[in-house]
């Protein structure tokens, strides 16, 4: 059950980032970087923040620790690296849930250091799965709010509207 929600919230993520990213194609490098009141900033500072937390997580997960200067950190300043990195950073989150199962799911914990606060932290491995799905929903919210305000049309963005190939 588990493993099957978590393969979906994977492909989710992927069509979804696939999509913003077709949409901020549309716009070029001052639109992208311009300050939007979003809590990075930009659209392109909050592109940035979504990869660097998604690696974040993504390190905790493997056991290979992705090491930060910040939550704001800009990973890459030009719009086609940040993309492919993004489309590199999706395909490893779907690697690595294809190595899970409901067994280590329903029992599995996450201990790490906070990047925010610099504390210990642990939660069942189930809840950061979740945190990083939800995270990365919230601020694409962000961003389709802008791009909306920017006269772009986001389109359908619910997960129960996902095609199947996605």
């Amino acid at each position: 059950m588990w493993r099957d929600h978590y393969h979906r919230l994977t492909r989710y993520n992927r069509w979804q980032n696939e999509h913003i990213y077709r949409l901020c194609e549309q716009l070029d490098d001052s639109q992208r970087k311009a300050m939007r009141g979003l809590f990075f900033h930009s659209i392109h500072g909050t592109l940035n923040h979504l990869l660097l937390t998604d690696r974040l997580w993504l390190g905790r997960f493997t056991g290979q620790p992705f090491e930060v200067d910040g939550l704001d950190q800009e990973l890459y300043q030009d719009f086609g690296t940040l993309r492919n990195q993004r489309a590199l950073t999706d395909a490893h989150l779907a690697d690595y849930a294809a190595t899970l199962d409901d067994t280590r799911l329903a029992e599995a914990t996450l201990g790490y250091t906070s990047a925010s606060t610099g504390r210990a932290r642990e939660f069942p491995l189930t809840l950061c799965l979740t945190h990083l799905f939800n995270h990365q929903t919230h601020h694409r919210g962000q961003i389709t709010t802008a791009l909306c305000q920017l006269g772009l049309d986001v389109g359908v963005t619910d997960l129960i509207f996902m095609p199947e190939h996605a």
